[in-house]
């Protein structure tokens, strides 16, 4: 891919991303706009990726960005969580800064490809936005719910909205990561089959194994970077709190939404909640 059509797909991205951050829209549309933005930034990295592998040049540089994650509400660990594993989905890693107190800011710091990062860059903002709406709809409407069941205290409600909550954004990130997994083995697949003329389909077949070992390749000097600058990195301690109905909601919320404009996952693929959630 030249410079120029980088740029033009860089500024189709954008538009993209403007218009699903726009208020008036609503939250499927946000939705497919967004999805079709990662779409063309994983097409874009694949593409890359065969270029390289076709001409015997370098892979991909590794390099490292750092990402706030806002702490509002007491749920700066849920939401740390669900982006490590979209992040994660990205083929990076990630490590995060200040993850003690509650209600302060995070930094996550991502260690992958440029590009993998220029695509985070751009997405995360978007789909932390998305996120953010649909566990605050959803906890309002789940409070509304047992608030009818029995007499519960205004604590006890405040309680079960921040379980339900955190447990609804850890889950939202884990269904979001798994489509962006599926979307990208399901590019190579279609890279893989090569259709038309024998010549060409030979072609297709040995870019989409050079781009696979190059992609594959990606992973391990990601790993080697990451513990190279993290050698003695401590994990976090997990949150206590947990909600099977948000975990459910959230999953449920993720695996479902609108994908848009006939992209490979559409169809939705194999999945299911994870026992005991």
């Amino acid at each position: 891919m030249t410079e120029a059509a980088r740029q033009k797909m860089v500024e189709r991205v954008r538009g993209l991303l403007r218009m699903a951050e726009d208020p008036s829209v609503t939250d499927a549309e946000s939705q497919a706009f967004t999805a079709k933005a990662a779409e063309l930034m994983t097409r874009h990295a694949i593409a890359e990726a065969e270029a390289r592998a076709e001409r015997g040049e370098e892979p991909d540089a590794i390099s490292r960005m750092d990402y706030t994650v806002p702490g509002v509400g007491g749920h700066g660990k849920a939401r740390v969580r669900a982006l490590a594993d979209i992040a994660a989905a990205y083929g990076c890693q990630s490590a995060v800064r200040g993850n003690n107190s509650e209600n302060t800011e995070r930094v996550m710091i991502l260690v992958g490809t440029v590009s993998a990062l220029d695509a985070l860059r751009m997405l995360m903002p978007s789909i932390s936005m998305q996120m953010k709406a649909s566990a605050k709809f959803m906890s309002s409407a789940h409070v509304s719910d047992i608030r009818e069941l029995r007499n519960y205290t205004r604590s006890e409600l405040e309680t079960e909205r921040k379980r339900y909550y955190r447990s609804f954004v850890r889950a939202y990130g884990q269904a979001v990561a798994e489509r962006i997994r599926e979307f990208r083995a399901r590019l190579h697949e279609s890279a893989s089959s090569g259709e038309g003329a024998a010549g060409a389909a030979e072609g297709s077949q040995a870019s989409a194994r050079g781009a696979d070992l190059v992609l594959r390749d990606d992973v391990h000097r990601v790993q080697e970077e990451f513990q190279k600058q993290f050698p003695q990195l401590r994990k976090h301690r997990p949150e206590r709190t947990h909600s099977a109905a948000g975990y459910r909601a959230g999953y449920r919320r993720g695996r479902q939404a609108d994908l848009g404009l006939d992209t490979p996952v559409t169809s939705g693929g194999t999945s299911a909640l994870p026992k005991n959630e």
